[in-house]
């Protein structure tokens, strides 16, 4: 009996040892279980953003400042609306404009957004809660501030 009970303590202990070495996981961004698709991004989403628009990007003859607001509405299938507020050195240029849209999404949870004339990059909270954005288009210096979704549609 004495030796039955020195083998279990042994074995429990190189368990313990063992189990002390492994490295903890956690469910992040980069757990393989979350993979994004076009119905991650479902729902109306607020937006603000601003920056600087270089010529000749959207007919500007001089360095201008720009800052747009409003709310995306994307359907789940790549497609959606905008409406946006957007002015150019304080002029207000679009006031409550509806545009339709398209996007892409990747497994990674990175994906594309288009609107008619501008290009941007996305990055998806796995979740689909929110998302940042930033232009990538040839004379734009611009990036959003992180996006919640604020209903879903």
């Amino acid at each position: 009996m004495k030796r039955v009970g020195l083998r279990a303590i042994g074995i429990a202990v190189l368990l313990s040892v063992g189990l002390l070495t492994v490295e903890q996981g956690y469910a992040d961004d980069n757990d393989p279980g979350q993979k994004c698709t076009l119905a991650t991004l479902k729902g109306r989403y607020l937006f603000v953003g601003s920056g600087t628009l270089l010529p000749p990007a959207f007919g500007v003859t001089k360095q201008s400042l720009f800052a747009s607001a409003g709310y995306h509405i994307f359907n789940g299938d790549g497609t959606g609306t905008d409406t946006v507020t957007f002015s150019i050195d304080g002029v207000v240029v679009l006031d409550m404009f509806k545009t339709p849209v398209s996007y892409t999404v990747n497994p990674d949870c990175t994906g594309t957004y288009f609107a008619p004339g501008i290009s941007f990059d996305i990055f998806i909270a796995p979740s689909g809660e929110e998302l940042t954005v930033i232009q990538k288009d040839l004379g734009v210096v611009g990036f959003q501030a992180p996006q919640k979704r604020v209903a879903n549609h």
